[in-house]
């Protein structure tokens, strides 16, 4: 699903830097509980909804604490990328998540709680049926290169400073993202933080 994204050229070796998602195209939907507004940055292009989609990644403004939206058979990690942070309740859990660009992995079906530390909070959420694919998320503090891998692809999104796409030197302001499908590459030049979502899919290659 790239709604918005920007087609850019090829680069040298093939590589075609990707596709550029502008966070300012992104429309905010409430969330499945009702309680809140998120954003979706990107997500597989079967034209799934919230209850059969394989992977999603989205950001949310969180301006008060209260329960989590239950997704049967989804993992999910939260970061929290502005802000104070949070203190969550998973299954009878605390854990405390008090630094920015630190992920927290956790069952998106756990019964779930947040409490936020000190006021609103911005969080970059990655979800993934369990049964489909899996993810993983880092922060990159430096530049790096996508290696295209089949039923592989990475969403990179800028979080702080400059994060460029060297093949056609487009810029990302802040919480845009470029997306690489499988068999897709590029090089990124980071003089601040991004986040770099790995998605794997376990029956072939993702949508996109």
């Amino acid at each position: 699903m790239t709604t918005g994204a920007e087609t850019v050229a090829e680069g040298a070796g093939g590589a075609t830097g990707g596709r550029v998602l502008r966070a300012q195209d992104r429309p905010a939907t409430r969330w499945k509980n009702g309680g809140g507004l998120t954003r979706e940055v990107a997500a597989d292009g079967s034209g799934a909804g919230l209850e059969d989609f394989v992977w999603r990644v989205s950001l949310a403004d969180v301006a008060r604490g209260g329960p989590f939206s239950s997704f049967a058979g989804v993992d999910r990690i939260i970061t929290v990328v502005d802000g104070a942070g949070m203190e969550l309740n998973v299954d009878g859990a605390s854990h405390t998540i008090a630094d920015a660009y630190e992920p927290f992995s956790f069952p998106g079906d756990a019964v779930t709680d947040c409490r936020l530390l000190s006021g609103p909070i911005v969080d970059l959420n990655v979800m993934t049926r369990r049964t489909c694919a899996t993810a993983h998320v880092r922060m990159a503090r430096e530049g790096f290169s996508v290696v295209p891998r089949t039923g592989v692809l990475v969403l990179v999104i800028a979080l702080a400073g400059t994060v460029a796409v060297e093949e056609s030197g487009v810029t990302l302001d802040r919480f845009d993202a470029v997306l690489f499908p499988d068999l897709d590459a590029g090089t990124l030049r980071v003089d601040g933080v991004a986040a770099v979502v790995t998605v794997t899919t376990t029956f072939g290659s993702p949508g996109t």
